[in-house]
């Protein structure tokens, strides 16, 4: 085995079905929506190449709220790093010491992961639902009737309620990401903190968080990446409105394709999102290497 291991032609064999299958899935789509991207095409036929026009009009003279989507999925950026990764962290911690009921509530907290995005969309459009939904039900019940709205209605809320669903779906994968990692913690040192006279939270800030810190930068960039760019969950509750309130730069793209039949201008918006991603990934990766 180690014989096999060593040779470079039998790691390149085993490697060349997963690249070629990674070149047709990821590379090969990337290219050409940056070859489309230099078109005015309509989906149909032959496009004509008019250059860098798509991105002059996508970054200058945007008239569709383009503007506001990357504002939008920024501020969402925002809440998942200082909102969502947090509370996934403080989790993470809680259950790793031990407690009673620790995999059940693991499992839990894991279960938005692995349900469909668009059931998760229906489950919370049925929540917010003005008339009969749960959380306005909730509000009357206990007295708050002047705090009931419509949530996914309003420009002001939509937004942040939209960012609700988001952050009880994934709460639960940085949560396990981040408790496995302190689990690999040797209890020993644990051992000797408490020894020292060590509290609990001391132990988390001072041993427990710096030793997994290369996990937390794993799950930032995961945030990050997904904060930019999300589309499923937001399209299923809003499809990016009232009034672009909600719109993100991938619904953005979705409408401009699919519904206005501009295959160039919306490619332009697919790699302005790569290039965003991988901006903000280059980033992070800088600031954790020089720390």
């Amino acid at each position: 085995m180690d014989k096999v291991l060593g040779d470079k032609r039998a790691i390149g064999l085993f490697v060349l079905p997963t690249l070629i299958l990674f070149a047709v899935i990821i590379i090969a789509p990337i290219f050409l929506s940056g070859y489309y991207s230099l078109l005015d095409w309509n989906g149909i036929g032959k496009g004509a190449f008019i250059g860098l026009k798509n991105y002059n009009d996508l970054l200058f003279h945007s008239t569709d709220g383009f503007g506001k989507s990357v504002g939008n999925s920024i501020i969402l950026l925002l809440l998942s790093v200082f909102v969502q990764l947090p509370i996934a962290l403080i989790i993470a911690l809680v259950l790793a010491r031990g407690m009673r009921g620790e995999g059940f509530y693991r499992t839990v907290y894991f279960i938005p992961v692995i349900m469909s995005t668009v059931v998760i969309g229906q489950l919370w459009l049925k929540i917010y639902n003005p008339d009969y939904g749960l959380f306005n039900s909730f509000l009357h019940g206990i007295g708050l009737d002047s705090l009931a709205s419509d949530w996914l209605g309003e420009s002001s809320k939509a937004l942040y309620s939209a960012f609700v669903p988001i952050l009880w779906q994934y709460t639960g994968y940085h949560m396990l990401l981040l408790y496995a990692s302190a689990k690999s913690v040797s209890e020993e040192i644990y051992e000797a903190a408490r020894i020292d006279g060590a509290t609990g939270t001391q132990t988390a800030i001072k041993i427990t968080i710096p030793m997994i810190k290369p996990m937390i930068q794993v799950c930032l960039t995961f945030a990050v990446i997904g904060s930019l760019k999300i589309f499923d969950l937001v399209y299923v509750l809003t499809r990016g409105g009232p009034l672009h309130a909600t719109e993100v730069p991938s619904t953005l793209m979705y409408k401009s394709i699919f519904d206005q039949y501009q295959y160039g201008y919306g490619s332009s918006i697919s790699i302005f999102i790569i290039a965003e991603c991988l901006i903000f990934t280059l980033i992070l990766q800088k600031m954790f290497k020089s720390e």
